[in-house]
């Protein structure tokens, strides 16, 4: 790998029960140009950015994680050793338990590390471990359409605004980027490449991916679905 290629590190915070989807879409984005992927899929890209993005999957053990369908999966470090580890985005899928039943290292890894990291990205109810660990104070958010009234009233008192109508949230100062349910996430996702790189660098990845991303972020069909607005 080049030394002039900047690496960003990306923490993805598992749990039993998180949504696969949740996490793996986003992944599908990031992970694509990796210092091995970049390598393999060199001709597919018009101008690869001078970066990398390298992933790395937390868990609070080394144990096969049960997630709410599909395969097992492996971790590759605990949330102990991410407290050691420097990261520059981290990203928390949504899933069957509410924070208060998930495993406590998640949040207390949040709590730690999310203030000191430069991205904090949420799919789905992953929004709803953001504000368990006081990420979303002060700040907008949006969360899953279906659960939004249930995590609304969870979190009344912590000063959060949630947005009922949008696809994916960022606040101004770009520390904290939350999406709806599920497929947001990859609508997330290509926000934020055009962020961190540029519109036209993201839209290849869009492309080679094949999928449609909503570049509306204040427009999410489900909440009209949901009765939210």
């Amino acid at each position: 790998m080049s030394s002039e290629l900047k690496v960003y590190r990306l923490g993805v915070c598992l749990y039993p029960g998180c949504t696969v989807t949740d996490f793996q879409g986003p992944v599908e984005f990031f992970g694509l140009f990796n210092t091995v992927n970049r390598k393999l899929f060199a001709a597919l890209y018009k101008k690869l950015p001078d970066a990398v993005i390298e992933i790395e999957y937390l868990s609070h053990n080394m144990e096969p994680i049960t997630p709410t369908q599909g395969p097992k999966i492996l971790p590759s470090m605990t949330f102990k050793q991410g407290l050691e580890t420097d990261f520059d985005i981290l990203l928390t899928p949504g899933g069957i338990p509410r924070p208060s039943e998930a495993p406590p290292d998640i949040v207390e890894f949040l709590k730690a590390k999310g203030p000191k990291t430069e991205y904090v990205l949420s799919v789905c109810t992953g929004s709803w471990f953001l504000a368990a660990a006081g990420l979303l104070q002060g700040k907008r958010a949006t969360t899953n359409k279906a659960l939004y009234k249930v995590i609304v009233e969870d979190t009344k008192d912590l000063n959060i605004t949630w947005v009922p109508k949008a696809r994916w949230v960022v606040n101004d100062d770009k520390h904290i980027w939350t999406a709806s349910g599920v497929t947001a996430g990859m609508d997330l996702a290509h926000a934020f490449l055009t962020h961190l790189f540029d519109k036209s660098f993201a839209d290849e990845v869009k492309a080679i991916v094949e999928f449609r991303t909503t570049d509306d972020a204040e427009e999410d069909e489900f909440a009209t679905y949901y009765g939210l607005v």
